[in-house]
């Protein structure tokens, strides 16, 4: 089972198994995905799925994936078109932060009845547009928005996992190694028991070359080691669910190995 780091306030934390939760996955490019992918949104998906009689909801404003040819979030080809619409829902986008999610989560939660937000920011500000306090600003008034639309919104937020770039980059890898402290603190300092954060730790056995198509996006198996980060934080503080299960065949579909450092795409 996927270790993971948690602050939650305890009191009142534990989600009954017969409680309708309506999840909202929010996120970058890592979250949105591109044309062809599963993304780690259908894997969650598929936990979920494997709980019956679970009551749940998946909403947000957005299904479609990133068409890299058109630059835009206009694909629908999804790896497995079984893949139900109402289940394809979110709110990410290819390029967007804290920056640009802080100032329209307060609709989105609010539109959408969101209970639990699963969020996973932070890439794309710090390689592009805010350096770490400013990012951690950010993500502090993201949760506060959030809370406008509903006091008693829940949330799991996922630290940001350095990509290629950080093995060449010094400055990158530091940056990013401060705002993922200063996230914690984010979390310690804001969550309550009334609107509970939990803080996942990256996946320990996360490996670029291995879980990653291009040393950022994930592939097959980086998609089920971040759907594993939301599932198993949620069960271990909250006892929702149970332990993610790592198919056996996941192991076996690798991607081709990083050789060179990428440009974290836009």
């Amino acid at each position: 089972m996927t270790q993971v780091s948690i602050v939650t306030s305890q009191a009142g934390a534990v989600i009954g198994d017969d409680d309708g939760m309506r999840f909202l996955p929010v996120g970058d490019s890592m979250t949105i995905g591109a044309t062809g992918d599963f993304t780690w949104r259908y894997r969650f998906w598929q936990h979920l799925e494997s709980h019956p009689g679970l009551p749940y909801e998946i909403v947000g404003p957005r299904t479609a994936l990133y068409d890299k040819e058109a630059n835009a979030p206009l694909s629908h080809a999804y790896a497995d078109p079984a893949f139900p619409p109402a289940a394809r829902r979110h709110l990410s986008g290819w390029g967007e932060g804290w920056l640009h999610m802080a100032p329209v989560i307060a609709d989105a939660v609010r539109e959408t009845g969101a209970d639990v937000l699963l969020v996973s920011l932070g890439l794309i500000d710090l390689g592009f547009y805010t350096d770490a306090e400013q990012t951690a600003a950010n993500a502090r008034a993201f949760i506060t928005a959030a809370r406008t639309a509903n006091p008693r919104v829940r949330m799991v937020l996922l630290p940001v996992i350095p990509n290629v770039r950080a093995e060449t980059d010094a400055p990158f890898a530091a940056s990013c190694a401060r705002f993922n402290e200063l996230l914690a603190k984010a979390v310690a300092d804001l969550d309550t028991a009334a609107s509970p954060i939990l803080l996942a730790s990256r996946p320990p056995a996360y490996d670029l070359r291995a879980d990653t198509y291009d040393g950022t996006h994930p592939g097959p198996t980086g998609e089920h080691r971040l759907a594993a980060a939301f599932a198993d934080a949620m069960h271990q503080a909250w006892g929702l669910g149970s332990p993610y299960t790592m198919p056996p065949t996941a192991a076996a579909a690798l991607p081709a190995p990083v050789t060179e450092a990428q440009p974290l795409p836009a």
